[in-house]
């Protein structure tokens, strides 16, 4: 760790290697970007579609780059960020590793609002976005209110999450059993997680949320989320108003979560891999919030690119290659908390 002193006479500590790590993921987040904003049907060079970013690129490539694909690139990088984001905070708040929107039910209430959208009101894409966050939010304010006594504690939320999720899982299989079959095919599709025909629209108020709750959460809660981590006693003990710093952090991680879901859908495992994958390349104790965002926007990158690439001419939903992947990890991990005899 280093520590630097400001004009102000305040230090800030930083660790070189989660610097290096986040900046690393960032390169890798970009290079795959460009990649596949070149994939498709009509095939781009790196050089071509660098150029064409730049405003250097002939009409035709502007149109597909500046309309078509960058669009589903940005959401791919900003959704992934915001995902790793938010589930970074729920594991850093519960001091668990399975403490991930998909386990808690914050996606699912995302995945009801937007079924809701599509099932009961019959709304397009706006309502369908709309849906999805008021779920998100509600279901926020349930698991909290129910996880209440006397504060919120770790496994109290974990567990009351869980249930609701449960519950959440059989309200969203009656909606699809409600549905007409065009509009259970739409609803089955974006509660996969798809990238597919993203435009601005469904990346900007995610972007706005982003440019608003990463500083909050950066500046205003990580240190903190550093001294919660120690127990609630110690951090009261070093001024922390932890009920405070928690409902903060609480809910801009289900705005991000929510946001998140109704730019891309409830892509699953991302929230929980990415803080992990984070923590293990640091090497750092803490949350290691920002390595974890910018690992987030890696793999939904990487994911979706393999969504359109690995598999021939058949493009999948990015959801179904997280969740492969994901599957995969979370089987690992809970092998691994095993072992080590923490469940």
């Amino acid at each position: 760790m280093s520590v630097i002193r400001t004009a102000g006479g305040r230090s800030v500590a930083f660790r070189p290697r989660a610097l290096i790590a986040g900046a690393a993921c960032v390169l890798v987040a970009l290079v795959l970007a460009v990649l596949a904003i070149g994939s498709g049907e009509y095939p781009m060079s790196p050089a071509d579609v660098l150029r064409t970013l730049v405003g250097q690129g002939v009409p035709a490539d502007a149109f597909i780059v500046g309309e078509l694909r960058l669009p589903r690139a940005v959401t791919a990088l900003v959704s992934g960020a915001a995902l790793a984001l938010g589930g970074a905070i729920f594991q850093a708040v519960v001091r668990n590793p399975l403490g991930s929107p998909d386990v808690l039910g914050f996606t699912h209430g995302a995945a009801t609002g937007a079924l809701t959208a599509i099932v009961i009101v019959g709304g397009g894409s706006t309502a369908l976005a709309g849906g999805a966050l008021l779920g998100g939010i509600l279901t926020g304010f349930l698991v909290y209110g129910l996880a209440w006594r006397r504060g919120v504690h770790g496994y109290r939320l974990v567990l009351v999450g869980i249930g609701v999720a449960a519950i959440l899982t059989g309200v969203n299989g009656y909606l699809l059993t409600r549905a007409q079959i065009t509009e259970a095919g739409r609803a089955v599709l974006w509660l996969t997680g798809s990238l597919n025909g993203r435009g601005w629209d469904d990346v900007l108020p995610l972007l706005g949320a982003m440019a608003v709750l990463v500083p909050v959460v950066m500046l205003g809660c990580a240190r903190g989320l550093r001294m919660m981590e120690m127990g609630d006693d110690a951090a009261y003990a070093l001024g922390v108003r932890v009920e405070h710093v928690r409902l903060v952090l609480l809910g801009s991680a289900v705005l991000l979560v929510s946001l998140a879901a109704a730019a891309a859908g409830p892509v699953a495992f991302v929230a929980l891999t990415a803080p992990q994958l984070a923590r293990r390349l640091t090497k750092s104790p803490g949350p290691n919030l920002l390595p974890s965002l910018c690992m987030g926007a890696a793999l939904m990158v990487a994911a979706d690119l393999a969504a359109q690439r690995a598999f021939g001419g058949h493009e999948l939903p990015v959801g179904v290659v997280t969740g492969v992947l994901g599957g995969g990890y979370l089987v690992w991990l809970l092998a691994t908390e095993r072992r080590a005899g923490r469940i």
